[in-house]
Formats: C-alpha cells, structure tokens, sequence
C-alpha cells in the first residue's frame, strides 16, 4: 500500500513539473530606451497610446486644447474668463420706478477689502488707460459727471501721460540742450475711485435696485514746487459701455487663485467697501460743503440708513 502511494507521488510530481516547463512564457530582455527618442508607444500606433499625437507638445491639457506659445506659468489654460459675456440688465419702465436716488461715493484703495485695486501686475487704473488708449471705451472730461463732454481720440492716446522738458547743458561747448521727457502715469499714485450711481424702487418686482452709472479714478494735484493744490477725477468712464472690458479682466482673490472673480462681478456684487460723499440735493452740493470730519463720516451713515429705512418701511410685518 506504501509502494503504491509512492509511486503515485511520483508520477504526479513529474507531470506537475513537465506542465511548468511548457506553459512558462519566455522572459527576454527588453532593449533600453534610447531618451533622446521622444517617440512614444502611441505616435507608434498612429497617435492612439496615452500621449497619442501630444508626445513632443508639453503644453498639452486633457481637454486636448495646446499652447504654441511656448512655456505657461500654469499647468492648465486659463482661458474661460476671456470669452466670458455679460448678462444684460433687466428693462425697467419709466412707470414702474416710483422712487429713486442718486448716491456718489468713494472707493479708498488702502483699505483692506479694497486692496485688488492696486494689484502690480494688473492694477484697475492700467486696465482704464489701457483699453482706452486702445479705442475700445470712451471716456469723458470732468467738467461735469453726466458723460456730455467725451474726449478725443488724441486725448485718450495721451491719457495718463505728461510731457516735460529737461534743461541741461553740454559740459565742453556750454550749449543749452533742451530734453523732452514723457512721465507715464503710476498706479501708485491713485488711491481712490468716484462712483456715481442711481438706487431705485421697481414697483414691478417690489424690490430695490441699484445701476452705476460711472467710474473716475481720483488723482492729487501738484505745482510745480510739488506743493499739494487738490484732488480731483482724472476722467469719467461710462459703466455700462465699460462692463464687456471688464468681464474680461480678472480681479485678484486673496482666498483662491482658482476662482476670480472679473471686475465686472467685483462691481456688480457690490464686492468693495466705500463711503457716500454726496446724494442728490437742491444745493448740488457735497457732504464736505457743509460737515467735516467726524460729522461728515456720521452724515454718509446718515444718508446710507436713511435709504435702507426707506425699503424696509414698505413693508408690513
């Protein structure tokens, strides 16, 4: 019984072992890659490997969309927010606006919520000289704010620009050599934005609105001494011709590079922190001509409640 059982073994071992040597698939050693051939398995088959027809562009992006322009300083393309459109405004009648006021306040770029204002690689004001240079907005003299007096195409070229002539002299000959020097506008020095505004009542919808009419970034005067004189708006931008260049630029987000959102959500959110410096009134005079100081921030409270109070005394709870 013993030797059967042996013997039994033994022929099942060697079957085991005569199995393994047929069915054992043939390992050979594959070829180094040569790694200046940048040819991969799937330009092999016809552009179908995983990099497939993209071996060679490192600028490639999984929706397929490539850059020839050279090196990004990303790793995807960021393009949705330059075909962003805007969204027309709702028609309201002239029946249905039973109340209505106009506000102008003032955007102080130093405070904190207000900082992308001043971002240096794109600040709002190259933005304005910018496009308007470009021909794409028009823009108007500050003789007055209700847009009548729209500059030229050769004032709009020259804006934030200044001539000056240098005076020097040739130190072997002693002549008089007259330099004309173009100083460009910097950013730096506007640290404040006007805001001219409508806040209304649509009786259609029951609610309250509010529409920005226009936009003027504030500059400080200087004599030539570089003594203080005033300050007062470089131009006036038309808001609403301005909201499709806007919707186009990217403001800056401190909380996510991700998601920006465009200076024309930045507006239209309300998105900035501000101070009313007049509302409309039978002497068309501003807050500072009759308070200053402490007085004047408590009148701006005043006028800006007294609009919230409106709206909710419409109602009855």
């Amino acid at each position: 019984m013993m030797t059967n059982l042996k013997k039994f073994c033994k022929l099942a071992l060697g079957a085991f072992l005569a199995f393994s040597v047929v069915t054992t698939p043939s390992f050979a050693q594959e070829e180094p890659e040569d790694p200046t051939n940048n040819t991969s398995k799937g330009d092999e088959n016809g552009g179908n490997g995983a990099n497939g027809g993209n071996a060679n562009n490192t600028n490639v992006t999984e929706s397929g969309k490539t850059s020839t322009d050279g090196p990004r300083d990303n790793f995807y393309d960021r393009y949705l927010y330059k075909e962003k459109r805007i969204i027309d405004y709702d028609f309201i009648h002239e029946k249905d606006v039973f109340w209505e006021k106009r506000i102008w306040r003032v955007i102080d770029i130093r405070e904190k919520m207000n900082h992308p204002f001043r971002y240096e690689k794109e600040a709002f004001i190259t933005i304005l000289i910018k496009h308007a240079k470009e021909g794409d907005i028009q823009l108007y003299g500050t003789m007055t704010d209700e847009f009548k007096d729209p500059l030229t195409e050769a004032d709009q070229k020259n804006i934030g620009s200044s001539v000056d002539t240098v005076i020097t002299f040739d130190p072997e000959t002693f002549e008089e050599i007259v330099t004309v020097v173009v100083n460009d506008l910097n950013p730096e020095d506007v640290k404040k934005y006007r805001i001219k505004e409508v806040w209304f009542f649509d009786e259609e919808t029951s609610t309250m609105g509010v529409r920005i009419l226009g936009i003027a970034p504030i500059i400080q005067r200087f004599d030539d001494n570089g003594n203080f004189l005033n300050e007062g708006p470089m131009f006036w931008a038309y808001y609403p011709e301005l909201r499709e260049v806007l919707a186009r630029h990217e403001a800056f987000n401190e909380g996510n590079d991700a998601m920006r959102m465009s200076w024309e959500d930045i507006f239209e959110s309300r998105h900035f922190a501000s101070y009313i410096i007049k509302e409309s009134n039978v002497y068309d005079r501003r807050i500072q001509d009759y308070k200053a100081g402490l007085d004047a921030l408590l009148e701006a409270d005043k006028i800006r409640d007294g609009m919230f109070h409106f709206e909710h005394d419409l109602w009855e709870y």
